[in-house]
């Protein structure tokens, strides 16, 4: 199966400068073909340290002209905040750079402060995702842009450089909330699973996903992308210690950023489940939601953390992961060996898995 490496550049503190942040993960990037990663990922954020991705396409420019065979993927390209011809120009230039390499992520956002800083409210979200997802997967083909809706109103333009090669198969968006993924399938895209809710509901929405997307196109789902965050030691009681600091770290700043506990969503079209979670959150306290979050990750020996990922890709039928092994407020030298002994004694026996078995589509069994 193919293993990618996902890249935050993060600065939560700011013990660092942002300098030096680039400097260390620009190193891992430039690595990453070499360690025996398929890909290198990274979000779209603005604003904030939280992560400084705030033009991916440029960054994933600068991977393909540092390596020769590795993929090179958004998680995610946020497609209300931006116009819908630029994205394709940025993805079709890419493509040409990279002689095809290029995998797009598409997901609507869920930062409030980026809606906020970008004047785009935050209730138009899913509409203009719908739309602007059309709009995109359409030029990708065609290398023509031409939409009339609700929100977007686009005259028919070429776009140069014309598609190096379809993009059916490269385009995977992230879906949390249960209407996501329904819309997922209908436009005919992979599913990206980036881990906020119970492994059991989640089950659940890959389930709903492959049985819609095989109603509505015809043939079986792509199998899932899954992102996981990674803490790996040969020492146990360090990972666990791994664990405690820098996955709980980074799940508090996630839970800060995202403001997971904000009701408000409740009242804003298309977040009423990130209401819903926000009540759940008052209910049993923002800690224990983010060792919930924690847990969702990996941890462990090299061995553990291999049976773990094992587990996910017997469960949910994964067809390949983005390993994080640089987040929160992990120092460079501990994200270092990290990502040397991921690369060096648990992604080997990954990429061995034969993930080439097509998925059987199942009827949802609804939760109880």
């Amino acid at each position: 199966m193919d293993v990618g490496l996902g890249l935050t550049f993060q600065n939560l503190s700011d013990r660092v400068s942002d300098v030096e942040v680039f400097r260390h993960e620009l190193s891992l990037a430039a690595r990453a073909e070499d360690q025996g990663f398929d890909s290198v990922w990274t979000p779209e954020h603005h604003f904030t340290g939280y992560m400084m991705t705030p033009n991916v396409p440029q960054f994933l420019s600068w991977v393909a002209a540092k390596t020769k065979r590795i993929k090179l993927g958004t998680t995610v390209t946020v497609l209300p905040w931006q116009n819908p011809v630029r994205i394709a120009e940025s993805f079709l230039l890419l493509d040409q750079l990279s002689e095809g390499r290029a995998i797009l992520g598409i997901g609507r956002g869920l930062g409030k402060e980026e809606f906020d800083g970008f004047g785009v409210p935050m209730g138009e979200a899913r509409k203009r995702f719908r739309e602007y997802a059309e709009a995109l997967l359409e030029a990708l083909e065609t290398g023509v842009m031409e939409y009339d809706g609700a929100y977007l109103k686009q005259p028919r333009v070429e776009l140069r450089p014309r598609p190096y090669a379809s993009y059916r198969g490269r385009v995977f968006a992230s879906a949390v909330s249960p209407e996501s993924v329904k819309l997922m399938a209908n436009l005919d895209v992979g599913l990206m699973i980036i881990a906020q809710k119970p492994w059991d509901r989640v089950e659940e929405d890959v389930a709903s996903y492959r049985e819609r997307f095989f109603a509505m196109q015809g043939r079986p789902a792509p199998k899932p992308v899954v992102v996981a965050f990674v803490a790996v030691n040969e020492d146990a009681a360090k990972a666990q210690e791994m664990r405690d600091k820098y996955l709980v770290e980074y799940a508090r700043s996630t839970s800060s950023f995202y403001q997971f506990g904000n009701k408000e969503f409740a009242s804003i079209e298309g977040y009423e489940y990130y209401g819903a979670l926000a009540a759940s959150v008052e209910k049993n306290g923002i800690e224990k939601f983010n060792n919930f979050l924690a847990d969702l990750q990996i941890w462990g020996r090299p061995e553990e953390c291999l049976e773990k990922l094992k587990a996910m890709v017997e469960r949910f039928d994964v067809g390949s992961f983005i390993i994080y092994t640089q987040f929160g407020d992990m120092p460079f030298e501990v994200g270092r060996e990290n990502y040397e002994l991921f690369a060096r004694k648990v992604l080997p026996h990954l990429k061995d898995i034969d993930v080439s078995t097509p998925v059987a589509v199942t009827q949802v069994q609804p939760a109880a």
